[in-house]
């Protein structure tokens, strides 16, 4: 029988809406054979999620999704496999938490000069932990009426040119890569699909990424269209990265995107569950 993958998930440590615990057990119930938990920044969910996994027929991948700061706009690399305990990663995290903080609560005086009054409290009030991220505020904001759904808050205050809008400082592409191949893991270039990249720009990026051993491209993903996955399925052999597939799941109020609901690689994909550093992964950490 096939195994099921889903390497790219979220709980409440970041901005999902299931607890870690609650994560896994949604997996189960999804017949997801291994599961990796990829929360943004931080690793504060991996141990309860690892203690959840323990007591199921369940495999948790330990992972990350880390922001960069790449060609004037924000790119997101997932990572596979890390220790999170190393010294390079905590490192990484402490440098990414801290500009997190500073931008919630900037977003949170840019929403009150618009008019917006308790916006940080509010989303302050939806996030489990330390990390407040845009995706509180679009509850809060959805909350008190100011938009129909996440995506219309978005649209109106937190995206270039809008009031709550703040610039992204994070990672470049070599620390994320470095962070995570230096804890043992195996970087992925996220859904890369929602990136706008001229065709140039997406080489160029490609390039880099490979160069600096960029392990996989997320070719299957909860946001990508078929041709979507077709297209980098194609670009993923063409540039010799291995294919990745993950939902992007962050509880169950977006279905489209349920947990280890995915269909499969497209034809010639490898997958990154049979590459050799894959195995070498599982490996270290048996």
């Amino acid at each position: 029988m096939t195994e099921r993958f889903d390497l790219h998930t979220h709980s409440t440590a970041s901005d999902g809406t299931l607890s870690p615990t609650e994560l896994v057990a949604r997996a189960v119930e999804r017949e997801v054979d291994q599961l990796a938990l990829t929360d943004h920044d931080t690793t504060a969910g991996l141990e309860a999620a690892r203690f959840a996994a323990r007591e199921q027929d369940l495999r948790l991948i330990p992972g990350i999704e880390l922001s960069v700061s790449w060609a004037h706009q924000t790119l997101h690399i997932v990572g596979l496999h890390i220790n999170p305990e190393h010294p390079a990663m905590q490192a990484g995290i402490a440098r990414q938490l801290d500009f997190r903080r500073w931008r919630a609560e900037e977003i949170g005086r840019r929403l009150a000069r618009a008019g917006i009054d308790g916006a940080y409290d509010g989303a302050c009030g939806y996030a489990d932990g330390d990390l407040v991220g845009r995706t509180h505020f679009a509850r809060y904001l959805v909350e008190q009426g100011h938009a129909r759904d996440l995506k219309q808050v978005f649209k109106r205050y937190l995206v270039k040119g809008k009031p709550g809008h703040v610039p992204g400082e994070w990672a470049t592409l070599e620390q994320a890569v470095g962070w995570i191949r230096e804890s043992g893991g195996l970087a992925v270039i996220a859904h890369p699909a929602r990136y706008k990249l001229s065709a140039t720009r997406l080489r160029q990026l490609l390039g880099e990424f490979g160069d600096l051993g960029g392990a996989a491209l997320e070719v299957v993903s909860g946001s990508h269209s078929r041709d979507d996955m077709l297209r980098f399925g194609q670009l993923s052999q063409t540039w010799n990265l291995a294919a990745s597939s993950g939902s992007d799941y962050h509880g169950p109020e977006n279905p489209y995107r349920d947990i280890g609901r995915l269909p499969e690689l497209p034809p010639g994909c490898r997958p990154i569950w049979e590459s050799d550093a894959w195995a070498r992964c599982s490996e270290a950490a048996a």
